[in-house]
């Protein structure tokens, strides 16, 4: 008993740990963080002290955690989800009403739903309807006035200064290394649908000093990784869907603006419900250093 008194798991530590998962590395993890690399390393070292194992695979092309560290890993996601709901319940008001919410594909598939699920438990009077849709959607429905906030994808230069950021991201063209596309031909283009503003920027400006002919179209990020890698054409895809052989094409098309996942509210939303869930988005995404999205 007086072994388990001297030792602790401290938060901050716990949440280092889960953002180098998170981030994919201590680099990238304290940037994220706002600390030093050595301020993270510190955190780790001290919990690696502390439980008396490591935790950090620190061999060169190794795993990037030890066995402990990947079994802390499953207890520190629940732990940290215990911690902020606790928090969250003594300093939470009273709320009711209703919340209309939309969600792209992609961020329905992360930490928010863990959120979302957190906000229904601590506030059962507040009754959540959610809407999975394009981005392109989501934005017209809210500016319909369908919809009091929505998770969407938009190009930077497109970001407002009401907006919530919660993840960048590159967009590039790219193609299979065995696709050969000649100079005098047509470039042959796999597209999402109509309602993809990836393909609207792609037919619009992207196609400058190059015709693209469309000759795959799909609604889904992995028909179209799929497409790519069965060298069908050419795609216009975010980083985190680049894999495998697939090559980024710098030539002969126009740079794609990057990306950016926000929050964005209605235009007259006035919801205390909302603006609660809101700050909790932002709180937890901030202790994270960032949105996790799905692959």
């Amino acid at each position: 008993m007086n072994e388990l008194n001297s030792r602790r798991l401290e938060i901050d530590a716990l949440r280092a740990l889960c953002a180098i998962r998170q981030h994919g590395g201590i680099t990238k993890a304290s940037a994220a963080l706002g600390l030093s690399q050595s301020a993270v390393s510190h955190k780790i070292k001290r919990l690696e002290v502390s439980l008396d194992c490591e935790l950090l695979g620190r061999r060169s092309g190794g795993p990037m955690f030890t066995a402990a560290g990947e079994d802390l890993l499953d207890y520190a996601g629940r732990i940290l989800g215990l911690h902020d709901e606790a928090l969250i319940s003594l300093s939470k008001t009273p709320l009711a009403g209703r919340l209309l919410l939309g969600l792209t594909e992609d961020t329905a598939c992360t930490d928010l739903a863990r959120i979302f699920g957190r906000f229904k438990r601590l506030h059962p009077n507040v009754a959540v309807r959610t809407k999975v849709r394009m981005s392109l959607v989501l934005r017209a429905m809210l500016e319909r006035g369908e919809l009091d906030a929505a998770i969407v994808q938009v190009f930077s230069h497109e970001v407002r200064p009401n907006d919530v950021v919660l993840y960048r991201e590159g967009l590039h063209w790219v193609k299979h290394p065995e696709l050969l596309i000649r100079e005098d031909e047509p470039i042959p283009f796999l597209s999402f649908d109509d309602e993809c503003f990836y393909r609207q920027w792609a037919l619009d400006v992207g196609q400058e000093n190059s015709t693209l002919e469309t000759v795959f179209e799909c609604s889904s990020a992995a028909g179209i990784v799929s497409a790519v890698n069965a060298t069908m054409g050419v795609a216009l895809l975010s980083d985190r869907h680049i894999r495998g052989e697939m090559q980024i094409m710098t030539d002969r098309l126009p740079l794609p603006p990057s990306l950016e996942y926000v929050i964005r509210r209605a235009r007259k939303s006035r919801n205390p419900a909302l603006d609660s869930l809101l700050r909790e988005i932002e709180r937890d995404i901030g202790r994270q250093g960032g949105l996790a999205l799905a692959g």
